[in-house]
């Protein structure tokens, strides 16, 4: 299928210089929606686990300022990407309304927004949680808004595949803030995400195909057509579901993580075999959009199901061996 769009140039953004003729009329929900809230609270969220399931606990107060430094940065690498991206947000359907396709926002005002932001919680979290941590968040800032944003997204359809690499360095954020230093259990939590990423994306991109091809990104199903995404999709959950499970597989998670863990995978790998196996394209659609719905909910319970394991399930074990000491005369006089 052909990449070749009518009319515009699309090989790169317009440039800053070209955005900036006047000032705009921007309100606050408008700078909101540069930083990409939706983004930004999956990466709070695995943060957030990675932080809790480390051995060594924040004060309070200073898990909460490197919690926001986190959503900071992950802000401006989304308002950056969104200032790279604004010639082919404005030819995207989904991605229309952004404030600058839309006129609200001014490509040099969401730069300069995005590169404060930017060096300001990099700055921050260093002095609050230390430079192993700050360092990972500029890594992620990075990598998205430059080798992703402006290399990958527009040079390769594996974009989604190396630059999953981004958003799955939150947990190890998180864990580095809370301990200054790095373990395994981390670099699995990283894991999961890179290899979630592939299924969930490529599943939005198989009905939204006509989008990407309109706005000239190589995304898998415009460069190397549908049967190909699906079998790739199929590929990277035969992978994911293992991976999801490798916590408990070490010991660094409980039974009540293995079980979901479990579960979570054979569901998200049956629906990748059944999206395999469709035969036509409503079917195909119909279940891209099932995988990419479902797919949302088996990285939010898996990181979910950890947090409980590593903070309730302690607490549950502690109770029944109370009672079992506490019952234990009782038992004993019965017998």
């Amino acid at each position: 299928m052909s990449l070749v769009t009518d009319g515009a140039d699309l090989s790169r953004p317009m440039p800053a210089t070209a955005l900036v003729a006047e000032p705009s009329l921007a309100e606050v929900r408008d700078y909101v929606a540069l930083m990409k809230p939706r983004v930004m609270s999956l990466v709070v969220f695995t943060a957030l686990v990675g932080m809790l399931v480390a051995p060594d606990r924040l004060h309070p107060v200073i898990g909460f300022a490197a919690l926001l430094c986190i959503a900071v940065g992950a802000g401006a690498a989304g308002a950056l990407n969104m200032w790279w991206d604004a010639d082919i947000d404005r030819v995207m359907s989904r991605t229309a309304r952004r404030p600058i396709p839309s006129g609200r926002v001014t490509g040099g005002e969401a730069l300069a927004f995005g590169s404060t932001l930017a060096v300001g919680s990099v700055a921050v979290l260093g002095l609050v949680a230390g430079w192993l941590a700050a360092g990972l968040l500029a890594f992620t800032i990075v990598f998205y808004a430059v080798v992703y944003s402006m290399w990958l997204k527009r040079a390769t359809s594996q974009n989604i595949v190396i630059g999953g690499a981004a958003g799955a360095v939150p947990p190890m954020i998180g864990w580095a803030a809370a301990t200054g230093s790095l373990a395994v259990e981390p670099v699995l939590l990283f894991l999961i995400i890179f290899f979630w990423t592939p299924p969930h994306f490529w599943a939005l991109s198989l009905w939204r195909s006509d989008d990407y091809a309109r706005a000239g990104i190589p995304m898998l199903p415009v460069v190397s057509g549908v049967a190909e995404t699906k079998r790739q999709i199929l590929l990277h959950a035969m992978l994911l579901a293992p991976i999801g499970v490798s916590p408990f597989l070490i010991g660094e998670a409980g039974i009540l993580y293995g079980a979901v863990a479990a579960f979570a995978g054979a569901k998200i790998l049956w629906l990748s075999v059944r999206l395999w196996r469709a035969g036509d394209a409503q079917a195909t659609d119909r279940l891209a959009k099932r995988l990419f719905g479902f797919s949302l909910y088996y990285l939010f319970v898996l990181f979910a199901v950890l947090l409980v394991d590593h903070w309730v399930a302690p607490y549950v074990t502690a109770g029944l061996d109370a009672l079992r000491v506490a019952a234990g005369p009782l038992l004993g006089g019965v017998s």
